[in-house]
């Protein structure tokens, strides 16, 4: 009489171990590259803020018939009356100080990046 062997079904521990393998693997790459992506992205979103303001300030200026030299203050450029409803935030925690209207407004992020060109 022939015994019959049966196989069970499943994975076996080294096949789970190569799948584990290969996510950490790629886990590995893909993180450091979502990083990058992330600062990329929150400096990108705080130049265009920056951009929205210096409009804004050029726009208050030639309504209100103000030089170049004058700064607006929160309240010229900022509120539902305003040229722009809220007051924007840097996406990277950084803050906006107003400058004169001919000069380009600041970030305090402006060493990493978060400056207008």
């Amino acid at each position: 009489m022939k015994t019959k062997y049966s196989r069970s079904e499943g994975f076996t521990l080294v096949e789970i171990m190569i799948v584990v393998a290969i996510i950490g693997l790629l886990a590995a790459i893909a993180i450091p590259n979502f990083v990058k992506a992330r600062s990329y992205s929150q400096q990108n979103a705080c130049v265009a803020n920056l951009k929205e303001v210096d409009g804004a300030k050029v726009t208050w200026a030639m309504e209100q018939k103000k030089n170049n030299t004058d700064t607006p203050a929160d309240t010229d450029l900022f509120g539902m009356s305003a040229y722009i409803k809220d007051k924007p935030a840097c996406p990277g925690g950084g803050s906006y100080t107003l400058t004169p209207v001919d000069a380009k407004t600041l970030c305090s992020l402006s060493s990493s990046g978060h400056s207008l060109p």
